[in-house]
């Protein structure tokens, strides 16, 4: 205990607190917790230095903001991984069914139809005395 009231802690970070006084003095907690008279010293030496310097305060406002940042920041990935989850589902629902209308589209197709495309040029003036011929052998 007097290591950490007078500054000079060996085995913890040296801040008052009653984690680092059975850290400190090599005991369990529940060891620490049985010595009534002993924590009650300790708790009127912790009281009679109550003299945070105005960087321990700082200190403090900044760890409660940043601890309020994480919280924040914790809600809002929560929230996103929940919308995340939704569009996968619905993104795997949407290829299920593309799958099936592809599938029935193509039990569908008539296959003797055949695409028409553009005539090209070179073509053309055969394809046009080809018609012109007179068909005898139709009639």
């Amino acid at each position: 205990m007097q290591r950490l009231l007078t500054g000079q802690p060996e085995r913890t970070d040296g801040r008052l607190t009653k984690n680092n006084l059975h850290t400190e003095a090599g005991v369990s907690r529940a060891t620490m917790n049985r010595a009534t008279s002993l924590l009650t010293e300790w708790d009127a030496a912790v009281a009679s230095r109550t003299n945070a310097s105005a960087q321990d305060i700082g200190r403090d406002a900044e760890l409660a903001g940043l601890q309020r940042k994480l919280a924040t920041r914790t809600e809002e990935c929560a929230r996103l991984r929940q919308r995340l989850e939704a569009a996968a589902t619905t993104i795997g629902a949407l290829h299920h069914d593309n799958d099936a209308l592809r599938g029935e589209l193509a039990r569908h197709r008539v296959s003797n139809v055949i695409a028409l495309t553009p005539r090209s040029t070179s073509l053309a003036p055969a394809l046009d005395s080809a018609v012109r011929q007179p068909r005898d052998h139709l009639c």
